[in-house]
């Protein structure tokens, strides 16, 4: 069953965030209130984004510290938000380095790589409940390596992907959002309605300005 999004009218000057755990879920840095539900894999969630994003805003960065497994955004020496992540094992490890995020996909298919560790996996089409993308994938080093969301959200905070960084489904809708907004792609009510309602319809979004990634030890 889909809910819809529903934008929260707020004050940016009164409304405060309640920080939850952060290697499990997101510290947010004051901000309005932006309510809004969606499916992942059949898991309906709530969360909040931050105040409104400056489109196009060249000064948005995310840094990624592996470390801590911790995931950053920030608009030049302010940071906006704080989430936790699941990081590569250590045989499969999340790479190093600085990268630019250039595409989003929206109700992604998972495809089994040819990998021993998903020998006998089936494919998922989009918004299927075993589909371990659920809502989004953000890539930062294609075709391998993308933020996406997961169903096992108590793997964020440990070492548990396969290279990729994992993230409660709600928070990466959240950074693919704010992502879209600064990197000059940004998109309608209407049409995150339809991403969040049509969960068989694959949508890629090519972002007009780049956004950087760095991700460290």
């Amino acid at each position: 069953m889909a809910e819809g999004a529903a934008r929260a009218k707020t004050d940016p000057a009164t409304t405060q965030m309640t920080p939850t755990r952060l290697n499990r879920r997101t510290r947010w840095i004051g901000g309005a209130a932006l309510a809004l539900a969606a499916v992942a894999g059949g898991k309906s969630f709530v969360g909040h984004a931050d105040a409104e994003p400056t489109p196009e805003d060249p000064t948005l960065h995310i840094s990624v510290a592996l470390g801590e497994r911790k995931l950053t955004m920030a608009v030049g020496d302010s940071t906006i938000a704080t989430y936790g992540v699941a990081i590569g094992k250590d045989s499969k490890p999340t790479p190093t380095g600085r990268f630019s995020i250039r595409k989003i996909v929206w109700n992604p298919a998972w495809i089994p790589p040819d990998e021993d560790w998903a020998r006998n996996k089936k494919p998922q089409p989009p918004g299927a409940k075993a589909n371990p993308m659920k809502l989004v994938k953000i890539f930062f080093k294609e075709p391998d390596y993308y933020i996406h969301g997961t169903g096992d959200v108590e793997s964020i905070g440990d070492a548990a992907s396969h290279g990729c960084l994992r993230m409660d489904p709600d928070d990466a809708y959240r950074v693919a959002r704010y992502v879209m907004e600064h990197g000059g792609s940004p998109r309608d009510e209407n049409w995150f309605y339809r991403i969040l309602h049509f969960r068989s319809e694959t949508k890629t979004v090519y972002l007009d300005h780049p956004i950087p990634i760095s991700i460290s030890n």
